[in-house]
Protein backbone atom coordinates (compact mmCIF):
# COMPACT_ATOMS: atom_id res chain seq x y z
CA UNK A 1 0.00 0.00 0.00
CA UNK A 2 2.59 2.46 0.50
CA UNK A 3 4.19 1.93 -2.59
CA UNK A 4 0.79 3.04 -4.22
CA UNK A 5 1.83 6.56 -2.37
CA UNK A 6 5.22 6.32 -4.62
CA UNK A 7 2.95 5.63 -7.50
CA UNK A 8 0.86 8.68 -7.62
CA UNK A 9 3.61 11.09 -6.63
CA UNK A 10 4.07 12.26 -9.93
CA UNK A 11 4.03 15.79 -9.05
CA UNK A 12 7.47 14.92 -7.06
CA UNK A 13 9.22 16.48 -10.00
CA UNK A 14 7.32 19.86 -9.33
CA UNK A 15 9.92 20.54 -6.26
CA UNK A 16 12.52 21.75 -8.45
CA UNK A 17 12.59 25.07 -7.64
CA UNK A 18 10.28 25.03 -4.63
CA UNK A 19 13.34 23.37 -2.41
CA UNK A 20 16.93 23.94 -2.78
CA UNK A 21 18.47 24.35 0.15
CA UNK A 22 18.27 23.46 3.85
CA UNK A 23 19.69 22.99 6.96
CA UNK A 24 19.47 19.01 8.29
CA UNK A 25 21.27 18.20 11.93
CA UNK A 26 24.23 20.60 11.91
CA UNK A 27 24.79 19.50 7.91
CA UNK A 28 24.23 22.29 4.84
CA UNK A 29 22.03 20.24 2.03
CA UNK A 30 21.33 21.49 -1.34
CA UNK A 31 18.92 19.75 -3.41
CA UNK A 32 19.67 19.09 -6.91
CA UNK A 33 16.94 17.30 -8.43
CA UNK A 34 13.69 15.76 -8.33
CA UNK A 35 12.25 12.67 -10.76
CA UNK A 36 9.83 10.67 -11.35
CA UNK A 37 9.75 7.59 -13.98
CA UNK A 38 6.29 5.72 -14.99
CA UNK A 39 6.98 2.24 -14.95
CA UNK A 40 8.53 1.42 -18.38
CA UNK A 41 11.33 -0.47 -20.03
CA UNK A 42 14.50 2.42 -19.85
CA UNK A 43 17.91 2.46 -19.16
CA UNK A 44 19.78 5.07 -17.74
CA UNK A 45 23.35 4.86 -19.05
CA UNK A 46 26.68 4.90 -16.66
CA UNK A 47 27.35 8.32 -15.48
CA UNK A 48 28.63 9.42 -12.33
CA UNK A 49 27.32 12.65 -10.05
CA UNK A 50 29.14 14.64 -7.36
CA UNK A 51 26.03 14.21 -5.04
CA UNK A 52 23.93 11.42 -3.73
CA UNK A 53 21.42 10.30 -6.06
CA UNK A 54 18.88 8.37 -4.49
CA UNK A 55 15.88 5.84 -6.18
CA UNK A 56 12.45 4.31 -4.55
CA UNK A 57 11.53 1.40 -6.85
CA UNK A 58 7.80 1.90 -6.80
CA UNK A 59 6.79 -0.75 -9.31
CA UNK A 60 8.78 -3.25 -11.96
CA UNK A 61 11.97 -4.21 -11.76
CA UNK A 62 15.98 -3.82 -13.11
CA UNK A 63 19.39 -3.99 -12.48
CA UNK A 64 21.77 -1.14 -10.58
CA UNK A 65 25.09 -1.37 -11.30
CA UNK A 66 27.96 0.55 -9.20
CA UNK A 67 31.69 0.90 -10.20
CA UNK A 68 31.19 -2.25 -12.16
CA UNK A 69 29.15 -4.58 -9.24
CA UNK A 70 25.56 -5.11 -10.50
CA UNK A 71 22.66 -5.45 -8.12
CA UNK A 72 19.06 -6.72 -8.19
CA UNK A 73 16.42 -3.87 -7.41
CA UNK A 74 12.25 -4.41 -7.38
CA UNK A 75 9.39 -2.77 -6.20
CA UNK A 76 10.14 -2.26 -2.56
CA UNK A 77 14.08 -1.03 -2.53
CA UNK A 78 15.85 2.10 -2.66
CA UNK A 79 19.28 1.97 -4.07
CA UNK A 80 21.91 4.60 -3.72
CA UNK A 81 25.00 6.45 -5.80
CA UNK A 82 26.67 8.53 -3.58
CA UNK A 83 29.29 11.15 -5.13
CA UNK A 84 32.04 10.10 -7.56
CA UNK A 85 30.33 6.55 -8.39
CA UNK A 86 29.75 5.46 -12.14
CA UNK A 87 26.37 3.72 -11.89
CA UNK A 88 23.83 2.93 -14.32
CA UNK A 89 20.19 1.64 -14.31
CA UNK A 90 18.44 -0.50 -16.07
CA UNK A 91 14.95 -1.66 -15.95
CA UNK A 92 13.71 -4.62 -17.10
CA UNK A 93 12.44 -5.06 -20.20
CA UNK A 94 9.29 -6.78 -19.64
CA UNK A 95 8.68 -5.57 -16.15
CA UNK A 96 9.61 -1.98 -16.93
CA UNK A 97 10.79 -0.08 -13.72
CA UNK A 98 9.28 2.89 -11.86
CA UNK A 99 11.37 4.93 -9.69
CA UNK A 100 11.36 8.45 -7.05
CA UNK A 101 14.37 9.68 -7.22
CA UNK A 102 15.72 12.77 -5.37
CA UNK A 103 19.71 14.00 -5.45
CA UNK A 104 21.54 16.35 -2.88
CA UNK A 105 24.58 17.27 -1.42
CA UNK A 106 25.37 17.28 2.05
CA UNK A 107 28.22 19.34 3.71
CA UNK A 108 29.00 19.51 7.38
CA UNK A 109 28.58 22.55 8.84
CA UNK A 110 29.20 23.80 12.72
CA UNK A 111 29.68 20.38 14.69
CA UNK A 112 28.22 18.13 12.79
CA UNK A 113 30.05 14.70 14.43
CA UNK A 114 30.50 12.42 11.06
CA UNK A 115 33.16 10.85 12.79
CA UNK A 116 30.84 9.55 14.97
CA UNK A 117 27.80 7.07 14.15
CA UNK A 118 24.45 8.69 13.43
CA UNK A 119 22.14 8.33 10.75
CA UNK A 120 24.38 10.08 8.60
CA UNK A 121 26.69 6.94 8.37
CA UNK A 122 24.15 5.73 6.28
CA UNK A 123 25.30 8.30 3.58
CA UNK A 124 28.79 9.14 4.45
CA UNK A 125 29.92 5.78 4.93
CA UNK A 126 31.39 4.19 1.44
CA UNK A 127 30.86 0.51 3.85
CA UNK A 128 27.34 0.74 3.90
CA UNK A 129 25.13 -0.61 1.57
CA UNK A 130 24.26 0.42 -1.94
CA UNK A 131 20.80 -1.52 -1.87
CA UNK A 132 17.84 -1.31 1.00
CA UNK A 133 14.36 -2.62 1.63
CA UNK A 134 14.17 -0.34 4.92
CA UNK A 135 11.75 2.76 3.23
CA UNK A 136 10.76 3.47 6.89
CA UNK A 137 8.36 6.74 6.03
CA UNK A 138 10.50 6.96 2.91
CA UNK A 139 6.82 6.74 0.47
CA UNK A 140 4.72 9.01 3.23
CA UNK A 141 7.37 11.45 2.94
CA UNK A 142 7.44 11.52 -1.03
CA UNK A 143 3.82 11.78 -1.23
CA UNK A 144 3.38 14.19 0.96
CA UNK A 145 6.51 16.67 -0.99
CA UNK A 146 4.68 15.83 -3.90
CA UNK A 147 1.24 16.92 -2.42
CA UNK A 148 2.84 20.11 -1.34
CA UNK A 149 4.61 20.89 -4.91
CA UNK A 150 1.29 19.69 -6.67
CA UNK A 151 -0.55 22.72 -4.45
CA UNK A 152 1.38 24.97 -2.89
CA UNK A 153 -0.46 27.28 0.00
CA UNK A 154 0.48 29.24 2.21
CA UNK A 155 3.26 27.62 4.68
CA UNK A 156 4.41 25.83 1.66
CA UNK A 157 8.11 26.55 2.43
CA UNK A 158 8.34 25.57 5.84
CA UNK A 159 6.61 22.78 5.09
CA UNK A 160 8.76 21.16 2.17
CA UNK A 161 11.97 22.53 3.83
CA UNK A 162 10.77 20.46 7.11
CA UNK A 163 9.19 17.18 4.21
CA UNK A 164 12.90 17.92 2.93
CA UNK A 165 15.03 17.73 6.39
CA UNK A 166 13.02 14.36 7.35
CA UNK A 167 13.73 12.84 3.17
CA UNK A 168 17.13 13.47 4.05
CA UNK A 169 17.32 11.62 7.44
CA UNK A 170 15.05 8.91 6.56
CA UNK A 171 17.13 8.42 3.30
CA UNK A 172 19.84 7.80 5.24
CA UNK A 173 18.77 5.49 7.48
CA UNK A 174 17.76 3.44 4.98
CA UNK A 175 21.19 2.36 4.55
CA UNK A 176 22.50 2.79 7.98
CA UNK A 177 23.30 -0.40 10.39
CA UNK A 178 21.11 -0.39 13.30
CA UNK A 179 24.44 0.10 15.59
CA UNK A 180 24.51 3.79 13.94
CA UNK A 181 21.14 4.47 14.58
CA UNK A 182 21.30 3.64 18.51
CA UNK A 183 21.06 6.25 20.93
CA UNK A 184 20.71 6.65 24.65
CA UNK A 185 17.32 8.63 26.12
CA UNK A 186 18.02 10.05 28.81
CA UNK A 187 14.90 8.19 31.01
CA UNK A 188 14.56 11.61 33.19
CA UNK A 189 13.62 13.55 30.14
CA UNK A 190 10.82 11.65 29.60
CA UNK A 191 9.75 12.29 33.30
CA UNK A 192 10.14 16.15 33.30
CA UNK A 193 8.00 16.77 30.08
CA UNK A 194 5.38 15.12 31.95
CA UNK A 195 5.86 17.14 35.10
CA UNK A 196 6.20 20.03 32.75
CA UNK A 197 2.60 18.70 30.79
CA UNK A 198 0.68 18.59 34.60
CA UNK A 199 1.43 21.95 35.23
CA UNK A 200 0.28 23.13 32.26
CA UNK A 201 -2.86 21.38 32.21
CA UNK A 202 -3.61 22.87 35.84
CA UNK A 203 -2.28 26.62 35.02
CA UNK A 204 -5.12 26.11 31.90
CA UNK A 205 -7.87 24.73 34.23
CA UNK A 206 -7.27 26.93 37.01
CA UNK A 207 -11.37 28.23 36.94
CA UNK A 208 -12.66 24.40 36.89
CA UNK A 209 -12.93 21.76 39.94
CA UNK A 210 -9.94 19.24 39.24
CA UNK A 211 -9.07 16.40 40.66
CA UNK A 212 -6.00 14.21 40.44
CA UNK A 213 -7.35 12.07 38.14
CA UNK A 214 -7.94 14.26 35.78
CA UNK A 215 -4.25 15.90 35.86
CA UNK A 216 -3.12 12.50 34.90
CA UNK A 217 -5.44 11.67 32.51
CA UNK A 218 -3.98 14.19 30.63
CA UNK A 219 -0.63 12.70 30.59
CA UNK A 220 -1.90 9.20 30.30
CA UNK A 221 -0.92 7.77 34.26
CA UNK A 222 -2.64 6.33 37.10
CA UNK A 223 -4.05 8.41 39.56
CA UNK A 224 -1.29 6.90 41.94
CA UNK A 225 1.78 7.14 39.37
CA UNK A 226 0.58 11.13 38.53
CA UNK A 227 0.89 11.85 42.14
CA UNK A 228 3.95 9.74 43.17
CA UNK A 229 5.78 11.20 39.79
CA UNK A 230 5.26 15.16 40.45
CA UNK A 231 6.05 14.76 44.25
CA UNK A 232 9.55 13.51 43.50
CA UNK A 233 10.16 15.94 40.57
CA UNK A 234 8.21 19.16 42.46
CA UNK A 235 9.25 18.52 46.06
CA UNK A 236 4.79 19.36 46.44
CA UNK A 237 2.16 17.87 45.64
CA UNK A 238 -0.78 18.47 42.62
CA UNK A 239 -3.36 20.26 44.66
CA UNK A 240 -0.60 22.23 46.55
CA UNK A 241 0.66 23.34 43.64
CA UNK A 242 -2.94 24.11 41.87
CA UNK A 243 -3.49 26.04 45.54
CA UNK A 244 -1.12 28.22 44.61
CA UNK A 245 -1.60 28.42 41.39
CA UNK A 246 -5.14 29.71 41.73
CA UNK A 247 -3.79 32.08 44.57
CA UNK A 248 -1.39 33.57 42.10
CA UNK A 249 -3.85 34.11 39.09
CA UNK A 250 -6.01 35.69 42.10
CA UNK A 251 -3.19 38.12 43.23
CA UNK A 252 -2.69 38.96 39.57
CA UNK A 253 -6.18 39.66 38.48
CA UNK A 254 -6.39 41.45 41.63
CA UNK A 255 -3.91 44.12 40.51
CA UNK A 256 -4.53 43.82 36.78
CA UNK A 257 -8.35 44.29 36.87
CA UNK A 258 -11.00 45.97 38.54
CA UNK A 259 -13.01 42.77 39.09
CA UNK A 260 -15.04 42.28 41.98
CA UNK A 261 -13.62 39.82 44.55
CA UNK A 262 -16.15 37.32 43.87
CA UNK A 263 -15.87 37.45 40.05
CA UNK A 264 -12.05 37.34 40.88
CA UNK A 265 -12.82 34.31 43.01
CA UNK A 266 -14.77 32.77 40.27
CA UNK A 267 -11.69 32.61 37.89
CA UNK A 268 -9.21 30.94 40.10
CA UNK A 269 -11.27 28.27 40.35
CA UNK A 270 -13.30 29.46 43.88
CA UNK A 271 -16.97 29.22 43.52
CA UNK A 272 -17.62 31.29 46.84
CA UNK A 273 -15.50 34.50 47.31
CA UNK A 274 -14.97 33.46 51.48
CA UNK A 275 -12.75 30.17 51.02
CA UNK A 276 -10.94 32.29 48.30
CA UNK A 277 -10.66 35.46 50.89
CA UNK A 278 -9.86 32.99 53.68
CA UNK A 279 -6.73 31.21 51.45
CA UNK A 280 -5.80 34.55 50.28
CA UNK A 281 -4.95 35.58 53.23
CA UNK A 282 -2.94 32.88 54.69
CA UNK A 283 -0.28 32.95 51.76
CA UNK A 284 -0.70 36.74 51.60
CA UNK A 285 -0.84 38.06 55.06
CA UNK A 286 -3.63 40.34 54.00
CA UNK A 287 -7.59 40.10 52.35
CA UNK A 288 -7.75 40.29 48.75
CA UNK A 289 -9.18 44.13 49.52
CA UNK A 290 -6.24 45.02 51.71
CA UNK A 291 -3.88 43.16 48.96
CA UNK A 292 -5.54 45.50 45.80
CA UNK A 293 -5.67 48.50 47.64
CA UNK A 294 -1.84 48.25 48.75
CA UNK A 295 -0.58 47.65 45.14
CA UNK A 296 0.51 43.78 46.74
CA UNK A 297 2.61 46.03 48.99
CA UNK A 298 2.33 43.92 52.97
CA UNK A 299 2.82 46.82 54.93
CA UNK A 300 4.21 45.67 58.72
Amino acid sequence: MSLDLVAEATTFVDLAGLLDAGEVDGFAVDYLSWGFYEQSAWRNFAHTHSFYEVCLAFAGSGTFTVDGEEHAVEAGTVFIARPGEVHEIIAHPGDGLGIAFWGFTLQQSGTAPTSQPGWWSGLVRADRPLVSSSLGSLPTLIAALAAEAAAPRSGVTEQVRALGAALVVETARAFARESDLAIDLDPAARTTSRVAAMERYLADNLERTLHVRDVAAAVHLSSRQAARVFVRETGTSLMTTLRRLRLERGAHLLLETDDPIAQVALACGYPEARPFITAFRRRYGQPPGAFRRNGGTLHL
